[in-house]
């Protein structure tokens, strides 16, 4: 498995727990129960994950320019 591949694996399951981290807090909200502060800090940890590899990501496409441009500083 090579390395973009882990990085959107990775990139995948952390936006699960996201989602899930965050449908539980609104779930407990609408439970009528007051949740802890710390709780609404939760989904922060795996959004900071997801802001990196989504950055990962994002600038996959315009590596193999920046390599073949031979440190000239030319991105075209």
């Amino acid at each position: 498995m090579d390395w973009n591949k882990r990085v959107r694996q990775i990139h995948r399951w952390l936006s699960i727990i996201f989602a899930a981290v965050v449908a539980a807090i609104f779930i407990s909200l609408g439970a009528g129960k007051e949740p802890a502060y710390w709780v609404y800090l939760l989904p922060l940890f795996p959004l900071g994950l997801l802001l990196l590899t989504g950055l990962y990501m994002f600038v996959l496409p315009y590596a193999p320019k920046w390599r073949n441009a031979g440190g000239t500083g030319a991105l075209e």
